[in-house]
């Protein structure tokens, strides 16, 4: 959904008018919903537009981050009317099914689909590695790889109904050690499909693949 703003006063700023526009998407899995914030404003001495001509960027990145910040805790606030709500922004009218899912590629191995543009993909990948503490050895966004090291991930011995954790950076299984892989990131027409590849062949390469983008699915926001 989307919500424009009237052009309102802000603060002491007495030469400026300002506008909002307010988006909110589905998120990559389903349940989720992610807010964008855009600010555009222009002089109060010239006239007061009747199409709006909306920018690539904020004029304002300042006042974008105080608007977003304010959604987001107006949004929190009212966590549970949201929930229980059936006319509920979040939680009835942009459900729709998740943007990411692991598919069969053409050659059967597991391929990780994301039904986004190329700029968010590359941003929720290094986001989901970030958030997995996954090392990154390097990378490079216009040639569209990561370069990782990971060792897999170990189910917890003392809580086995844990989900398991994972393994980076120096983890504590000594026979599970670190091994580098590549990540692709393939634009095909509306999609982007995330590809692994371990750099060393071995017996297990073909299981910490799809491990990897399961943990790269799970750690998506």
């Amino acid at each position: 959904g989307t919500l424009e703003t009237a052009w309102v006063e802000i603060g002491s700023d007495e030469e400026n008018r300002h506008k909002y526009r307010i988006q909110i998407e589905p998120g990559l899995h389903s349940g989720y919903s992610e807010v964008y914030v855009l600010h555009l404003q222009n002089l109060r001495t010239d006239p007061i537009p009747t199409v709006i001509t909306w920018p690539e960027e904020s004029s304002s990145v300042d006042l974008e981050q105080d608007m977003l910040r304010s959604v987001s805790q107006f949004l929190a606030d009212r966590n549970d009317i949201y929930q229980a709500s059936s006319a509920s922004l979040l939680a009835g009218t942009i459900q729709a099914e998740s943007k990411a899912n692991i598919i069969a590629g053409v050659s059967g191995d597991p391929v990780l689909e994301l039904k986004v543009d190329y700029n968010r993909a590359w941003v929720q990948i290094r986001q989901a590695l970030q958030s997995a503490n996954i090392d990154i050895v390097d990378e490079n966004r216009d040639q569209s790889f990561f370069s990782v090291r990971f060792a897999g991930i170990a189910e917890e011995q003392d809580e086995p109904d844990w989900f398991g954790r994972i393994l980076g950076r120096g983890g504590e299984v000594e026979e599970s050690e670190e091994q580098d892989f590549s990540i692709r990131l393939l634009e095909t027409g509306n999609v982007v499909n995330v590809v692994t590849e371990a750099l060393l062949s071995n017996p297990g390469a073909s299981q910490l693949n799809q491990e990897l983008l399961q943990v790269i699915n799970d750690n998506l926001s």
